[in-house]
């Protein structure tokens, strides 16, 4: 979807209450709305995420692809990645835990009708932990720290949105 189509169908959104939940069965499109992340967050992270998200979607719900379908949308209202220095540390009886190395990834996915009505809806939460982008110290490991979100969120998503 262009990003214009994309901004009018969110236009609508906004002042639509929900309709009668249906299932998430198939979709005609996907698309990713980070306007919300972008009013605290923008810049390369977001529109990284927002490609990322929108790849992995595309791979996790590629069977269920119909034409005239509708479209599913994720809203992304959160992206948190932690300071990461390296190691979780240990935690009483020598065990390997406590440490709050996680990065989240926060949004809902709509279901959204071809007038612009919200079918159904479902919000999801992923976390991870800070070392999913590999060694601390590489420049890249927070641009592959935003890509395994993505991949988590989508693979998730998929797992609790079963076809019918």
């Amino acid at each position: 979807m262009r990003a214009a189509g994309l901004a009018a169908l969110l236009g609508l959104l906004a002042g639509i209450a929900p309709a009668p939940a249906q299932e998430f069965d198939r979709f005609g499109s996907i698309a990713v709305d980070v306007r919300p992340l972008q009013a605290y967050a923008r810049g390369p992270q977001t529109d990284a995420l927002r490609a990322d998200l929108t790849e992995a979607l595309r791979r996790s719900f590629a069977d269920r692809m119909v034409r005239g379908g509708p479209t599913l949308v994720v809203r992304v209202s959160g992206l948190s990645l932690t300071p990461y220095a390296g190691g979780e540390g240990f935690g009483r009886g020598g065990s390997l835990g406590g440490g709050g190395s996680t990065d989240y990834l926060d949004g809902e996915a709509l279901l959204v009708g071809r007038g612009g009505e919200i079918l159904a809806r479902h919000p999801q939460l992923s976390a991870l932990p800070a070392s999913s982008g590999g060694a601390w110290y590489d420049p890249a490991s927070e641009r592959r720290r935003v890509a395994a979100l993505a991949e988590h969120y989508a693979q998730w998503l998929r797992r609790r949105l079963p076809a019918q």
